[in-house]
């Protein structure tokens, strides 16, 4: 009897390793689609076509970047949370899938439930900037002018929830300043908005904003790392500039629908992070400032659930809240 129970056990098991193999090679079977929620141009909607572009190549099916902006990522976030779990649908998550649950009272979709991680792809800091007319240098007289008009200022963010936003409200914290949100469907249309001199000041990922401030269309005042970002490294880091323990990293990863089969769920962390390892994407991101990471979906999953408490404290403390 019992060589025939183990006989059984052991047949399952074959079976599901045979099982497993075979979904792996059948995946992806169809085209894939990798939802963006924001507008094309900022680095979120260029890691997806970079993905798209050498998974797509690597896999010999066409891979669509799919642009959902609004609603603070709510719009395309909610999108992805309802599509199929079979891994032909991704989406690629940063600072806002963080935070919107502690910022929004009635989201759609469980951020925890609905979606599994995937992998950590990136990571860069946010760059303070102001447009010249502000006639501010440094980051110290940045925070006297907004003390000396408190409530008068007002700074451009990428949508609330998103790490331009929250950055500026930890620093109000921090220094002890009142600014005022002016909220726009991403990044590009709001840098777009600093630089024409509507809004004076904003944080902005450092790959977005570098250029306007190589150009002189805007200011560079710190960064928000600990450290100074090579490709920038004669601007502070907002710690040095005089708002000690300041430290911010902006993070992008992929998350798929929660019931995205396991296998599946390995294959892509590996593909993808074979695409990171790339010598040719490690020195296009790397001229951006961006920093490749990499590694595991349990690594990504941890990342994930500390960086949804950090930012809950700060939401709270600020009393933030998008209705």
């Amino acid at each position: 009897m019992r060589k025939i129970v183990g006989l059984i056990f052991m047949l399952l098991a074959l079976g599901c390793a045979a099982s497993f193999a075979a979904h792996a090679q059948r995946f992806p079977s169809k085209p894939m689609r990798i939802i963006v929620p924001f507008p094309p141009g900022a680095f979120n909607d260029q890691l997806a076509r970079v993905l798209a572009q050498k998974l797509g190549e690597k896999w010999k099916q066409p891979i669509v970047v799919d642009n959902r902006p609004g609603g603070s990522t709510v719009i395309g976030t909610d999108l992805a949370a309802k599509a199929a779990p079979d891994g032909h649908t991704l989406l690629i998550v940063s600072f806002a899938f963080a935070v919107n649950p502690a910022l929004i009272a009635q989201l759609p979709y469980d951020t925890l439930k609905q979606f599994t991680p995937v992998v950590l792809a990136a990571g860069a800091p946010n760059i303070l900037v102001v447009h010249p007319r502000l006639q501010v240098d440094s980051v110290q007289a940045f925070i006297a002018r907004a003390k000396a008009q408190p409530g008068k200022l007002d700074y451009a963010s990428a949508g609330s929830g998103t790490s331009t936003h929250l950055c500026m409200e930890l620093l109000k914290t921090m220094a002890n300043i009142d600014l005022v949100p002016v909220h726009y469907k991403g990044s590009a249309p709001a840098i777009t908005d600093a630089i024409g001199g509507q809004v004076k000041v904003m944080f902005d990922n450092l790959p977005n904003a570098l250029p306007h401030v190589k150009a002189g269309k805007l200011r560079a005042l710190a960064v928000t790392t600990s450290s100074r970002s090579l490709l920038a490294p004669d601007v502070p880091t907002l710690a040095e500039a005089g708002v000690p323990g300041y430290d911010v990293e902006v993070w992008f990863g992929v998350v798929a629908p929660a019931g995205t089969p396991k296998s599946t769920i390995v294959l892509l962390n590996s593909a993808i992070n074979a695409v990171l390892a790339m010598p040719d994407v490690k020195q296009r991101f790397g001229e951006q400032g961006v920093r490749v990471i990499g590694g595991t979906p349990e690594q990504f999953d941890a990342y994930l659930r500390e960086q949804m408490s950090r930012w809950a404290k700060v939401v709270k403390a600020r009393g933030l809240s998008m209705e």
